[in-house]
C-alpha cells in the first residue's frame, strides 16, 4: 500500500463507542450541580459540539449566555464523568471493528491518528480510556468540543496542533464520523471524508448530507483501509 502521510481524525461517540445514552445523564447531573434545579426537556447531542449544546441548554432554561456560565455547566459535566466513569462500560460498548481499525492506523508510521469529537478534552479522554483505546490515538493532534462551537472550525484546531509535524494538505487529511455534522464538518473544512452508519443517521441521511463514501460500520477493516487511502494524493477531498 502507497501514499502520503496521512492525519486521521475520529470521531468518538457512535463511530468508535456507543454510549447509550449516558452523556444525556451526565448533562441532567451536572446541570443540577452547577445551577440547583433539573434540566427540562430533552439534550439533543448528535454530534454536535460541546460549547453548541451548552449555549442552546442555556438559552432554553433561560440562563444568560455568559462564557462564566458556559464554563460552570461545561466543569461540571467535567466532573460528572469524572465520579461516574465506573460506570461508563455499564452503559457503552466498542462499536464493531473500532479496536482493530484503531489499531491498525497506529501500528502505520504513515499515520497520525487523533481524535476530532464534540466532547470536552476530559469527556474524551475518560471514554477512550474506559475500553482500554485511549493509548491509540494522539492527543496532541486531536480537538475537541470546546475548542469552537462550530464542528467545522475543529478541522483547524487539528490541523495547527499537527503542525510539529509538518503542514498537512486538505487530501492528508481524513475524517471518520457517523453524523451529518460529521459530513458538514469535513466538507466545509475541504478535506476528506469516511462517513460510517453506525449511530442514529442511517447510510442514506449521510449521503444526501453530502457523503460519498459510506459504510455500514468498522468491521470490514479492508475496506476502510481502503476508503481511508483512496485518492489520498489526487486531490479528492472525499474519501
Amino acid at each position: 500500500m502507497t501514499g502520503p502521510e496521512l492525519l486521521v481524525l475520529w470521531d468518538i461517540d457512535n463511530t468508535l463507542i456507543s454510549a447509550r445514552g449516558f452523556g444525556k445523564l451526565m448533562y441532567r447531573e451536572a446541570f443540577l450541580t452547577a445551577f440547583g434545579r433539573e434540566l427540562n426537556g430533552p439534550v439533543d447531542l448528535g454530534g454536535r459540539t460541546e460549547l453548541d449544546v451548552i449555549a442552546e441548554i442555556l438559552r432554553q432554561h433561560g440562563i444568560e449566555h455568559t462564557d462564566e456560565a458556559s464554563q460552570l455547566l461545561a466543569n461540571a459535566l467535567a466532573n460528572s464523568f469524572e465520579s461516574n466513569r465506573a460506570d461508563l462500560p455499564g452503559h457503552s460498548e466498542v462499536l464493531p471493528g473500532a479496536l482493530k481499525a484503531l489499531e491498525h492506523f497506529a501500528d502505520d508510521p504513515r499515520v497520525h491518528q487523533g481524535v476530532l469529537t464534540a466532547n470536552l478534552p476530559s469527556v474524551a479522554r475518560i471514554k477512550l480510556e474506559a475500553f482500554g483505546l485511549a493509548h491509540l490515538v494522539d492527543w496532541d493532534v486531536s480537538a475537541f468540543g470546546d475548542d469552537h462551537a462550530d464542528r467545522a472550525e475543529l478541522v483547524t484546531f487539528a490541523r495547527e496542533r499537527a503542525r510539529h509535524i509538518r503542514p498537512f494538505t486538505d487530501d492528508e487529511v481524513v475524517l471518520i464520523g457517523d453524523t451529518p455534522h460529521d459530513v458538514h464538518a469535513a466538507v466545509t473544512a475541504g478535506v476528506r471524508l469516511v462517513a460510517v452508519a453506525t449511530g442514529r443517521s442511517s447510510g442514506e441521511d449521510l449521503r444526501r448530507a453530502g457523503a460519498t463514501a459510506v459504510l455500514d460500520d468498522l468491521s470490514d477493516l479492508g475496506e476502510l483501509i481502503r476508503q481511508v487511502w483512496s485518492d489520498a494524493a489526487q486531490g479528492n477531498r472525499t474519501a
